[in-house]
């Protein structure tokens, strides 16, 4: 039996398990499990440990490791567990020899679980390669940041992920090479902040300008998607590449995560309600066409109900197709985690009322669609994506291609041809 990845959370983990695949193969890791967790909220936590105990007890004879940013801000919990065999660190999981380390742990048997190194002493970012995406999708990620130098007061994940790194631009550009030659037609470029991306560089260049070269360079390129920006850090570049070149998808993800001055001054973020709405604007005078996504915390600490009510008209005023909606989850170890908490009941009830929103954001967006032509990315014998990231129901096409399609209708959920 062969390794087998269980990846929870953000597509920078999903893209870092295709490098773990890679490396404990490498390194004769076998007969495995890797759980490359999430620790964004307590929920994912829990979700990862419900699924280290069911792997066990299915699979008794396998080894399971543990990795990710749970694993990384709270070792000892996992190796507590009687199910799990190794944790390793988020930045141990990228490296050869820790995998090597762990093979012979395994080996020789010698009871050793933790390997989790300080990823506040990390400072560089080696380029990880690989040729394709083992689960077969023509959507492919590749990692250009790691970390991340801010300290939101709700977010555990700089201690998970430690401060910001860049891959050099050519090691970024090399990779998407790779991926494209060997057929890959769309591109994610992820990391946890990648619109800081490039300031520990030599030059200190920003994403727009790694934008600018991957579309340079690699012309055969169809599609290019970026995952979650911090509009506060879009650069001129990016915004003139976003406006000049088709190939760049048509959809952006913002961390927005509330509408309300006050409690985004209390998060520690960077933009104001103004900012937010004012970028929407921008990018839509440049690309009319834009489907933005946003993550959204309901119930942050202090949050009353008209600062609810600033949040919820967000989906509006930033005309938002796709909402990622957080119940505010306290992390221990944080600020936020010491202010006044809002009741639990409360919280649930302002997720369900943006999720709500969200539908019905999403089913106006499809409506939109219907009458119009778009190339579809095909996922699967029976859905692919739009530019704008909407998923079509479709019957036959083989995995990879992109073709025109003329939108006729849609369920709610999906677009039809």
């Amino acid at each position: 039996m062969t390794v087998e990845l269980v990846t929870f959370g953000c597509r920078l983990n999903l893209a870092e398990s295709e490098t773990m695949r890679a490396e404990a193969g490498a390194a004769g890791v076998h007969d495995a499990f890797i759980v490359n967790t999430c620790a964004v909220t307590s929920e994912a936590v829990a979700q990862a440990r419900q699924t280290i105990r069911r792997l066990r007890r299915e699979q008794p004879e396998r080894r399971i490791i543990v990795t990710g940013c749970a694993a990384q801000t709270d070792p000892a919990m996992f190796a507590d567990m009687p199910e799990v065999d190794r944790v390793l660190g988020n930045d141990d999981k990228m490296r050869a020899d820790a995998w090597q380390a762990t093979r012979s742990a395994f080996d020789l048997d010698d009871g050793e679980k933790v390997a989790v190194a300080d990823i506040m002493a990390v400072r560089e970012m080696a380029p990880h390669l690989v040729d394709g995406f083992h689960n077969g999708q023509p959507r492919a990620f590749v990692q250009v940041q790691n970390g991340c130098d801010h300290r939101c007061t709700f977010c555990i994940i700089p201690y998970g992920r430690g401060n910001s790194r860049s891959v050099a631009m050519g090691a970024a550009v090399d990779q998407v090479r790779v991926l494209v030659e060997n057929g890959c037609p769309e591109i994610v470029l992820t990391g946890v902040d990648i619109t800081s991306y490039g300031a520990d560089l030599p030059g200190t260049p920003k994403l727009g300008a790694l934008v600018k070269q991957i579309l340079k360079h690699v012309p055969e390129l169809k599609r290019l998607r970026l995952s979650s920006i911090d509009s506060v850090e879009a650069d001129r570049d990016l915004l003139d590449v976003m406006a000049d070149d088709e190939r760049l998808m048509p959809h952006l993800h913002l961390s927005l995560q509330a509408g309300d001055d006050l409690i985004l001054k209390r998060m520690k973020r960077r933009h104001s309600r103004a900012d937010a709405i004012a970028f929407c604007e921008q990018i839509k005078r440049l690309r009319p066409d834009i489907a933005f996504g946003a993550d959204l915390i309901a119930g942050f600490p202090t949050e009353a109900d008209g600062m609810f009510e600033r949040s919820l008209a967000l989906v509006e005023d930033c005309d938002l197709t796709f909402l990622h909606v957080f119940p505010y989850s306290k992390r221990p170890g944080t600020p936020a985690a010491k202010m006044p908490q809002v009741e639990g009941r409360i919280v649930k009830e302002r997720a369900k009322r943006l999720r709500d929103a969200g539908e019905a954001a999403l089913k106006r967006r499809l409506a939109n669609e219907v009458g119009k032509m778009r190339h579809v990315l095909i996922e699967s014998a029976t859905q692919g994506r739009t530019e704008h990231f909407l998923p079509v129901a479709i019957t036959g096409g083989v995995a990879g291609e992109v073709r025109a399609m003329a939108i006729s209708g849609h369920d709610g959920a999906r677009l039809s041809v």
